[in-house]
């Protein structure tokens, strides 16, 4: 019979959810700066969608993102965050633009 091993480490917050915090611990352990910059980016981007999907009421600024970083990571993706511009819009998005009905 084959075991399967589960993380049964409790969840810091779960309306980030499990991935995210496994891949932030990930993110902790990469030694390249640049892969480690482009993956706090993307989790940065996760963790802005997820948390407009639990909390479409309050606002949820980029600041509480990083917060959120700083906890989930203790402190050891400080300077990786530091460094990212979270607060500029995504290039591609249509901000601004409206989009054409079809009629």
């Amino acid at each position: 019979m084959i075991a399967i091993r589960r993380n049964t480490t409790p969840i810091k917050m779960r309306n980030y959810g499990r991935i995210i915090q496994d891949t932030i611990e990930y993110a902790c352990t990469l030694t390249d700066p640049s892969e480690r910059q482009a993956l706090t980016a993307y989790i940065a981007q996760c963790m802005r969608q997820k948390n407009l999907t639990w909390n479409r009421d309050q606002e949820s600024g980029m600041e509480r993102i990083k917060a959120d970083l700083h906890t989930l990571s203790d402190g050891r993706l400080d300077d990786v965050v530091a460094l990212l511009n979270l607060d500029a819009p995504r290039q591609g998005s249509q901000q601004g633009q409206t989009k054409k009905k079809k009629k």
